[in-house]
């Protein structure tokens, strides 16, 4: 029986480790070469058939080994039901065909398995599993908040059992993730998302598990970190080039950057003479609660305020600033979140604003007067294939702090993002 565990574990380290003995370039046989092996492994230990006394650990030895690839296998789910009913306390039984239910779309099925290996053993592999998978069932938002809450303890539970394993690590790291889009993005389940992201890059399974760079390339793009997150994709795609998601999300970002920066640079493509009239109706008046001063801070604190043209806004946070100017052009997004316009100030100069958090159908329009307090500026920097960018911008956390005509937008306007984190069984 120790031979034909060995075998399946053989099996499983030369999937893990397969960039650890192959380059990058290979990745596009990895699926093929792990075929190969699984076939040669699930022909040993059909020659050990007879030697292996527990007809249960046969069955699972089996069921794990045509497990082993990321598409669903009847005869995988076939062999691990057979283990299950021949010895139900068969821990790790439970978990490959939670795992196998998983692949074949049966996600509720799946939570019964992981929850059931519980009820026998507290380990790890159930625990991130039941985590991975309470993020995928269907619910009320309010139900759906639990349970991604819940999501985030049990990976908790699993980094606690080997803090060394960065499978966990990584689970960990979604849970926070979605947490932080499903709880008013509070910037300490963002924080706690990285933290475990870094811990899990320290495992060489985690780190060449492409679910890995693409979660968190959606953090950095969030961050506005677009240096990372085209990266992230980027080396998402090459660990797995038959999963397109992560190849689409770098192009469209690739080319969403650069439509901004090109309409930042062409005032929104409109013409001199009208930008000239545009800019001649900026007045005061737009600046609305803001034009005596001072305004009212989101911790209640009253905070003074000065206007300034766009180009004495210095990086980062501008306090007690606050800036005027007129939409030139909205820009078109692959994702609803970030809200992306253009404006000029009365010196015609022309600057990109991002907006969070804005509901939909909520966006300004072209003509429209924009003050924005605290101005947050940076510089976005990306340098990719043969394409390089390099413009300032300015991000907005939240609607509510815009001013549009004049008019303070109000309560109604605001919408959290919506984001769906990766979940790759492995």
């Amino acid at each position: 029986m120790e031979k034909a565990k060995e075998v399946v574990d053989n099996l499983y380290s030369f999937r893990d480790h397969y960039f650890e003995k192959f380059p990058l370039e290979k990745a596009i046989d990895k699926n093929d070469d792990v075929k190969k092996e699984m076939t040669k492994t699930v022909q040993v230990l059909e020659g050990l058939k007879d030697e292996i006394t527990n007809k249960a650990i046969y069955h699972m030895l089996r069921g794990r080994a045509l497990n082993v690839l990321p598409t669903f296998d009847p005869l995988a789910e076939e062999a691990l039901s057979k283990a299950v009913k021949l010895d139900p306390k068969l821990v790790d039984a439970w978990n490959e065909l939670g795992e196998s239910y998983w692949k074949k779309g049966e996600v509720p099925a799946a939570k019964n398995c992981f929850v059931g290996a519980l009820g026998h053993v507290k380990n790890k592999v159930s625990l991130r599993n039941l985590s991975m998978v309470l993020k995928q069932l269907s619910g009320s938002p309010s139900d759906k908040l639990k349970m991604i809450e819940e999501s985030v303890e049990k990976a908790k539970d699993a980094v606690q059992l080997d803090i060394h394993d960065g499978t966990s690590w990584l689970v960990l790291g979604n849970a926070y993730l979605s947490l932080f889009f499903a709880a008013g993005q509070n910037p300490k389940s963002l924080k706690q998302s990285m933290s475990a992201y870094l811990q899990a890059e320290k495992d060489s399974v985690a780190k060449n598990n492409p679910d890995l760079h693409f979660n968190r390339s959606v953090a950095f793009k969030y961050e506005e970190d677009y240096q990372a997150a085209v990266d992230g994709f980027s080396m998402a795609s090459k660990l797995d080039p038959t999963w397109t998601e992560p190849g689409e999300h770098e192009k469209n970002l690739m080319s969403y950057l650069t439509n901004l920066r090109d309409l930042t640079e062409q005032k929104g493509k409109i013409k001199d003479k009208k930008i000239k009239a545009l800019v001649q109706t900026i007045k005061d008046v737009d600046l609305g609660p803001y034009a005596g001063g001072k305004y009212t801070g989101p911790s209640g604190k009253t905070i003074n305020l000065v206007q300034c043209k766009f180009c004495d806004l210095k990086p980062q946070l501008n306090a007690e600033k606050v800036i005027l100017g007129k939409v030139v052009c909205t820009v078109q997004s692959y994702e609803p979140v970030p809200f992306s316009f253009c404006m000029v100030d009365d010196d015609e100069q022309c600057l990109p604003v991002n907006v969070y958090n804005l509901s939909q159908g909520s966006g300004v329009k072209i003509g429209d007067s924009v003050s924005i307090p605290e101005p947050y500026l940076q510089t976005i920097k990306v340098s990719h294939t043969d394409v390089n960018l390099n413009f300032n911008s300015i991000r907005v956390n939240s609607p509510l702090v815009l001013v549009v005509n004049g008019k303070k937008l109000g309560i109604e306007k605001q919408a959290p993002s919506v984001l769906a984190v990766s979940a790759v069984s492995q």
